[in-house]
């Protein structure tokens, strides 16, 4: 059987076709624009594709409660074109067909937890940090909605007292998105983090922030692993400084076997760059098996 798969994201759109193997069998990448200019691609490109169903992975935040009458809407974005969009309702008229749903990074998350590293975990952590930081929460099996979705990528931090930088989210200034995002990196430095590899006080203080968030997550969520995508984790440099911090601020308080390989449990994506669109591949089979009960 086919089924599709959107990774909806802020700059681009990946639209993909795979089986319940897991299997990408076609796929294509469409700028991320305005809903007229391109929902009209997104439609076209799933029209006549044979899918069962189609699942989506959608930047945010957005509406997961079914019983909403905005359920399956993107709402208060900051791509401003895409506030109070609905993404599902367009899909499910033209294709007639049932359509799961989720934040991109829950669909990260469900990628890992289905074909990736956190396969056969009971909880899970996906964090990406790129353009901002997202959280991803696998909980007693199931992603993690709440009232609305984990919004982890925006918990407070106290900043360095080195740090000058006041913190480039809008909302918070210094939360975790704020201090560590790519572009909160490029406001402090003047350079993108890619420019800045050979600096290590750079990733120091990245690493800083993350630890402190991460061990934040440890405490209150008790996950089995802890995944780190997005792109500010392409530094290789980055994770092993992640590592021994997270270790040094716990503090010898938790004791239990995954704490004690850091390696195993604090890792990088398994899928290669692949886990966001298997993600809406497997929100997408489950939406059809739901609907077949």
């Amino acid at each position: 059987m086919r089924f599709g798969a959107l990774e909806a994201g802020g700059t681009k759109m990946v639209c993909a076709v795979g089986d319940e193997s897991g299997k990408i069998l076609n796929r294509v990448s469409i700028p991320t624009e305005t809903p007229e200019i391109t929902m009209p691609k997104l439609l076209d490109y799933f029209q006549d594709s044979g899918i069962k169903a189609l699942g989506i992975g959608c930047f945010g935040p957005v509406d997961l409660d079914p019983a909403s009458e905005t359920y399956g809407y993107i709402t208060t974005t900051s791509k401003l074109a895409w506030i109070n969009y609905d993404i599902c309702g367009s899909f499910r008229k033209r294709l007639q067909v049932p359509i799961g749903f989720d934040t991109d990074v829950n669909g990260s998350m469900l990628g890992e937890a289905a074909w990736g590293c956190a396969r056969g975990l009971d909880t899970a952590i996906y964090v990406t940090v790129g353009t901002g930081v997202g959280v991803g929460v696998l909980a007693g099996g199931k992603l993690l909605h709440g009232m609305q979705h984990p919004e982890g990528g925006h918990i407070l931090l106290p900043r360095r007292a080195d740090d000058p930088y006041e913190g480039k989210c809008p909302y918070h200034k210094t939360c975790l998105e704020g201090l560590a995002a790519g572009p909160a990196i490029e406001a402090r430095w003047g350079k993108k983090a890619a420019e800045l590899a050979d600096r290590p006080e750079v990733w120091e203080l990245e690493a800083h922030y993350l630890a402190h968030a991460i061990v934040s997550y440890i405490m209150i969520l008790s996950p089995q692993k802890i995944i780190l995508g997005g792109g500010v984790m392409h530094q290789e440099q980055l994770m092993p400084l992640v590592r021994t911090k997270v270790k040094e601020l716990l503090g010898g308080y938790l004791r239990t076997k995954e704490l004690e390989d850091m390696d195993s449990y604090l890792v990088l994506p398994s899928l290669h760059d692949d886990q966001g669109i298997l993600g809406a591949l497997k929100l997408g089979i489950d939406a059809w098996k739901e609907e077949a009960l």
